[in-house]
């Protein structure tokens, strides 16, 4: 599998809810227009999961990228609405540093109103020690301009370092692992910056199915006492040719500092089509 990705297609699964059959097709005109206009499946996972996994397993040495784009317009009634989604990943590799920098931007406007405004950074270094022992060192960004209710985050920033470990490496499976600590700077509306310890669990998965098809799961967990982010995509990825793949995946982000528990995550259902490239 190249590395090198961009996408240049994106599409939104659509759910119908079980009372949509039941009514003609003259009542439900126009729904499914509504139902993808509504759908909040802008990139936020612009760090698009690739084969390898932490560390520098199955990289080639060299540079590799992918950009990300999405965007959408609607008029209806004399009212405009319209979002945009552009996702980067530059990274290099010389056989045993690897650097990875990443970035998502979201923008979404209803009838002149912001809707959506939001930028998403991260930069990993890491390097390898043995064939299944590696450091890192990183640094997440996260930016909302319009967080307004109380208890909401404005700026959320994590940087810290650790190590991590190969649990499975095969050509079938690969799991990985990190861990570490580090410090958060927090803005939240409200309240007074939060400044303080914290720490950071990671865990990449890969298994091949056939092959053209594979499986990825990837799970990242930063913790301090201001509050504990969960974030996890799962993803179903299935070459239609040596250039084409098809990538259906289900993200679920989750912060116990406005999520009362696990059913308030939020839920992002995506399918695209990916273009390889050299």
């Amino acid at each position: 599998m190249k590395t090198n990705i961009f996408i240049v297609a994106a599409a939104a699964a659509l759910i119908a809810n079980a009372g949509f059959a039941q009514t003609s097709a003259f009542n439900n005109q126009d729904r499914t227009s509504d139902a993808l206009d509504d759908l909040d499946e802008a990139i936020e996972d612009a760090a698009e999961r690739e084969t390898f996994t932490f560390g520098t397993e199955g990289r080639e040495v060299g540079a590799y990228g992918s950009l990300s784009l999405r965007g959408t317009s609607t008029s209806e009634d004399g009212v405009t609405s319209s979002d945009l989604g552009i996702g980067l990943r530059y990274g290099t590799f010389d056989g045993v540093n690897g650097i990875d920098a990443t970035a998502s931007f979201i923008y979404g406007e209803d009838d002149g109103t912001e809707t959506e405004n939001q930028l998403l950074a991260g930069v990993d270094y890491r390097r390898n020690f043995s064939d299944a022992f590696f450091g890192f060192a990183k640094a997440d960004l996260a930016f909302d301009r319009l967080a307004e209710t109380d208890g909401e985050t404005t700026q959320d920033i994590f940087v810290g370092a650790g190590v991590g470990y190969r649990i499975l490496n095969s050509n079938a499976s690969q799991w990985s692992i990190q861990v570490g600590p580090g410090y958060r700077i927090a803005d939240v509306v409200g309240q007074d910056r939060v400044e303080e310890a914290a720490a950071a669990v990671s865990s990449n998965y890969f298994r091949s199915l056939t092959d053209t098809s594979y499986i990825t799961n990837d799970t990242d967990v930063i913790y301090s006492e201001f509050s504990t982010t969960v974030s996890n995509e799962l993803a179903l990825n299935v070459a239609l040719n040596n250039e084409l793949v098809l990538r259906t995946s289900l993200a679920t982000a989750f912060d116990d500092a406005i999520d009362e528990d696990f059913s308030d995550a939020k839920n992002t259902l995506g399918v695209s089509v990916v273009y390889n490239f050299n």
